[in-house]
């Protein structure tokens, strides 16, 4: 698949991709969260739309080395790749390609925070404990 491109931060919607990232991200001087060790996770994704009260159920992660994550519910994967304050998502839907957008992004107390700015949703993962292999 090919990466997401960076279409936001050069036609731009720089301002509003920036206000999301510090939003999310509080002081710009914090020290940089990491998110939890290389692995697959049990998880709750919550999402919220506008003022609306989350919505919230089980999800898979896995967390891959690069700062690669992806956040699976049913057949919906959120495919990142997190940097410092920021995530490029790509969303999929089985095969196909169903959004894709930059966010403002941080890990912080066993939860990956992200937001669509453009579409005022705001997405929050919280890892529970590490996946283990079938024996």
């Amino acid at each position: 698949m090919d990466e997401p491109s960076d279409r936001r931060w050069r036609s731009g919607g720089t301002a509003t991709a920036w206000a999301a990232a510090a939003l999310l991200c509080g002081a710009a001087t914090a020290a940089p969260q990491t998110g939890p060790a290389v692995g697959r996770y049990d998880a709750t994704l919550c999402v919220t739309s506008g003022a609306h009260a989350p919505s919230c159920g089980p999800a898979d992660v896995d967390v891959r080395p690069g700062g690669s994550v992806s956040v699976q519910v049913s057949d919906i994967v959120y495919r990142l790749r997190v940097r410092t304050g920021q995530a490029a998502v790509v969303v999929t839907q089985g095969t196909m390609q169903i959004d894709e957008f930059d966010a403002g992004a941080e890990w912080s107390e066993g939860s990956l925070r992200f937001a669509d700015a453009d579409k005022n949703v705001r997405y929050d993962v919280q890892i529970g404990g590490i996946r283990r292999a079938p024996k």
